[in-house]
């Protein structure tokens, strides 16, 4: 185990975060955008995007050959971005005849962008990313307190 184990699983968790928060900013900033991308023939509104993360190699497949092998595993490898996936919930109808993008019978199809749900998920983010800030800065903190033993 390296002594900067622990650092780069932070770091690998501080990257995954920031793109969480990219990706929700991207779901905010097109909340109302009708014509995102044309699938048969016809505009689609925005479609809700999500980050889908999964432990960096591990899991209980490593334990298990470890112990078969009378090895230690490598605890705590950090996360990694998968995937960005689009939401499937169905488009949100409102009856606005008077839109460009209204249908025949005058409802649009807006984004299943939630804004609050959006919110509640950045500021998830957003104190998962402060939490590994301060487990870096603890981490750092340890290491720099041991290269002074040696003094």
């Amino acid at each position: 185990m390296s002594i900067f184990q622990s650092l780069n699983t932070t770091a690998s968790a501080l990257t995954a975060q920031r793109l969480r928060m990219d990706v929700i900013s991207s779901n905010m900033a097109n909340v109302d955008t009708t014509r995102a991308k044309i699938v048969d023939g016809q505009w689609q509104p925005y479609r809700r995007k999500m980050v889908v993360t999964e432990p960096n190699e591990g899991g209980f497949s490593a334990f298990f050959n470890a112990a078969i092998n009378k090895q230690v595993a490598s605890i705590g490898n950090g996360v990694k971005v998968t995937k960005i996936v689009e939401d499937q919930t169905p488009f949100k109808l409102v009856y606005d005849p008077t839109h460009p993008d209204a249908n025949n019978e005058g409802y649009v199809q807006l984004p299943n962008v939630d804004p609050l749900k959006e919110m509640v998920d950045l500021i998830s983010a957003t104190r998962s990313y402060e939490a590994n800030v301060t487990v870096f800065n603890a981490s750092k903190g340890m290491l720099m307190k041991a290269l002074e033993i040696g003094k």
